[in-house]
């Protein structure tokens, strides 16, 4: 597109920054306003996928983030209540071999510290602390207003800023609606009582009850995910405290190992939120100068973990329509076009997986029927090769 539009990215998480990394590189104006007054060292781990690591060399951050992260071997599914093996899926070298990039466990912290240094090296111009009040349509472009009043136009306005995004207010769309799940997460250090199961990353799984585990940061740091069926307790936030108590009377008569890294955790960085689901928007554009990126557009369940993924393909996806397209209305249909289909799969997917993983039957669990992101084929997607 010449000449190349100026725009601006709501929201500097992994998709807005993927984002203005690949558009800053590729030559266009980019602001991005980030509502957070400080990059903080955010305390969980990411899961990226071999699709979110092909946008990631398309960017052309793909070493940077491998080297900075973990690769299993494999992942295990074991028994809630024996350990005993259930099903293995093979990583490292294979998963390189076979979809063209490696599968990655990164704390998100250091994730974020590489796509900001890229994104300023790119020539991005990062506002933190400056968190938009609103946003709108005006004459040739979008508008933010920003708490102070102040105001910001471009000709493009990326709405990238998470499952309570301003921008998504903007669209019609039915409220989220509690899934009956809530999670439980928290770091520990891997120490030698917890050094094999940082080793052999994996989940347990029994009835109404989930739990993940994987190393991050050079496998010193052990990322805990604990998924429960409750009723009763819908609050939706990402930082709310939880009891150690609590979370070992779920887990009552699960397997050793279970409450081994439960006694490992500290209290008073334990967290917890329900799990609510969205339905996919019908479309993420207002005219030709509003779209929206990442979780404001399709905001996800964590059952296939590919939220993350889904934000870094939107950002590689549209990066090449704006270059492929000769004006804004072209470059969003080809965007759309080539997004919102995926993406609502996988939105969709993922809320269902949400009960066939925490069934009742759970000694059969991959035995047959398997459903997970390897097997649903999200693997082999290429956002740098996708028709657009």
């Amino acid at each position: 597109m010449n000449p190349k539009p100026s725009i601006v990215i709501i929201g500097g998480g992994i998709g807005g920054l993927s984002a203005g990394v690949g558009l800053a590189r590729a030559g266009y104006s980019v602001d991005i306003f980030e509502a957070a007054p400080a990059w903080a060292d955010i305390g969980a781990g990411v899961t990226l996928a071999p699709n979110a690591m092909k946008g990631f060399q398309f960017l052309g951050l793909g070493d940077a983030v491998a080297k900075a992260g973990v690769e299993p071997k494999a992942q295990t599914i074991r028994h809630w209540q024996d350990n005993r093996l259930l099903f293995q899926f093979e990583r490292g070298d294979e998963a390189r071999q076979k979809y063209g990039a490696p599968y990655v466990y990164i704390h998100r912290a250091d994730l974020h510290t590489i796509l900001v240094k890229a994104a300023q090296d790119a020539g991005a111009r990062l506002h933190i602390g400056r968190r938009v009040e609103r946003v709108g349509p005006v004459e040739g472009g979008a508008e933010l207003v920003l708490e102070d009043g102040e105001t910001f136009r471009a000709d493009l306005l990326i709405g990238a800023d998470g499952v309570k995004s301003v921008v998504r207010k903007l669209f019609e769309e039915a409220k989220p609606h509690f899934t009956g799940h809530v999670c439980y997460r928290a770091l520990i250090p891997v120490t030698p009582t917890v050094e094999d199961l940082a080793k052999n990353p994996g989940m347990h799984i029994g009835p109404s009850r989930m739990m993940v585990r994987y190393p991050v940061r050079n496998s010193e740091i052990l990322n805990l995910v604990f998924f429960i069926r409750q009723a009763g307790w819908e609050d939706d936030g990402w930082t709310i405290p939880a009891t150690k108590a609590e979370l070992s009377a779920a887990f009552e008569g699960w397997c050793p190992d279970i409450h081994t890294m439960i006694a490992q955790i500290d209290e008073s960085r334990l967290y917890k939120w329900a799990i609510n689901a969205r339905k996919p928007l019908p479309t993420w554009r207002v005219g030709d100068h509003i779209t929206l990126l990442g979780d404001a557009a399709h905001a996800m369940t964590p059952f296939l973990g590919q939220g993350a993924a889904a934000g870094i393909e939107d950002a590689v996806v549209l990066v090449r329509a704006l270059d492929a397209s000769s004006s804004l209305d072209e470059a969003l249909t080809r965007y759309e076009k080539a997004r919102h289909e995926r993406a609502s799969f996988i939105q969709l997917e993922s809320n269902a997986n949400a009960d066939r993983m925490q069934g009742q039957e759970t000694d059969t669990f991959g035995l047959g029927g398997l459903k997970n992101e390897e097997t649903l084929g999200l693997f082999d997607y290429d956002a740098a090769t996708v028709e657009i």
